[in-house]
């Protein structure tokens, strides 16, 4: 009877546990790139790099800059960020003013 009585209740046990699979969830959709953001920073990055440049007597070689070749963004947005970065770059060695900083 004890043993009938123990089984009973392990079972009981069991039964309110339920199943413990992982359920498994879609993943986060990504995340919506604000392009203009991206090369407006890299605009400013640019402008800074080609700053250093002339300052320490560098040639004026924007490809060289490791935040061109490795940009600190998303992959999708590498095109931007680099468009963003050459035309800061030209933009300090034609003389233009500074661009504001990055929001």
């Amino acid at each position: 009877m004890k043993k009938s009585l123990c089984v009973a209740a392990l079972f009981g046990f069991a039964l309110l546990a339920g199943c413990s699979h992982p359920q498994a969830a879609p993943p986060p959709p990504p995340p919506v790139l604000d392009y203009q953001a991206i090369q407006q920073q890299g605009n400013h990055d640019g402008y800074d790099a080609a700053r250093h440049d002339v300052e320490t007597g560098q040639p004026p070689v924007f490809s060289r800059h490791p935040r061109y070749r490795n940009p600190p963004v998303p992959r999708p947005g590498w095109q931007a960020y680099r468009t963003g970065f050459r035309q800061g770059y030209g933009d300090f060695l034609h003389h233009a003013p500074p661009p504001p900083p990055p929001a």
